[in-house]
């Protein structure tokens, strides 16, 4: 069985898995990372979504082979600091209802505020218009990226 090696949330990761294995399984399986959920598994929700190397990647369609030697993070990684401004946002905001969804929420809002600290409200439309929250949280979710931003955009 091929082995993987890759970073992630700063540590230097190693797994021995069958090409084709989705990250998310890796993650949640192999790693014991279970922030990122399973949605729907086509990479259409994005309850899945990490960074890979700094991009907003649906981990459940992400085979395991494209990320060795990359630099992923999660939402575990993420969240480390709950005092920076995204995080904080978040919570003052109180964006979450049932909270299946937040983690690849978080991790879109994080990767646009990293490439554009202060996004129109179109760019962020635009960036989160595929994540899919069933309870309707959408316009906390825009409330609490634009706090984010007041705040000190994100991290």
């Amino acid at each position: 069985m091929p082995i993987f090696t890759f970073d992630v949330n700063g540590k230097q990761r190693t797994v021995e898995v069958q090409e084709g294995t989705p990250l998310l399984w890796v993650l949640r399986e192999h790693l014991g990372l279970t922030g990122s959920k399973f949605g729907c598994g086509q990479g259409q929700c994005g309850a899945c979504t990490v960074h890979i190397d700094g991009e907003a990647t649906r981990s459940c369609i992400t085979p395991i082979e494209t990320v060795q030697g990359k630099k992923i993070v999660t939402i575990e990684g993420l969240t480390e600091d709950l005092h920076q401004p995204l995080i904080q946002a978040w919570i003052d905001d109180e964006v979450p209802q049932c909270g299946y969804c937040q983690p690849g929420q978080i991790m879109t809002a994080a990767a646009l505020l990293a490439h554009k600290p202060n996004p129109t409200e179109t760019e962020i439309a635009d960036a989160m218009s595929d994540m899919l929250c069933r309870c309707g949280t959408q316009s906390r979710i825009r409330r609490a990226i634009r706090h984010a931003v007041a705040l000190g955009g994100g991290r």
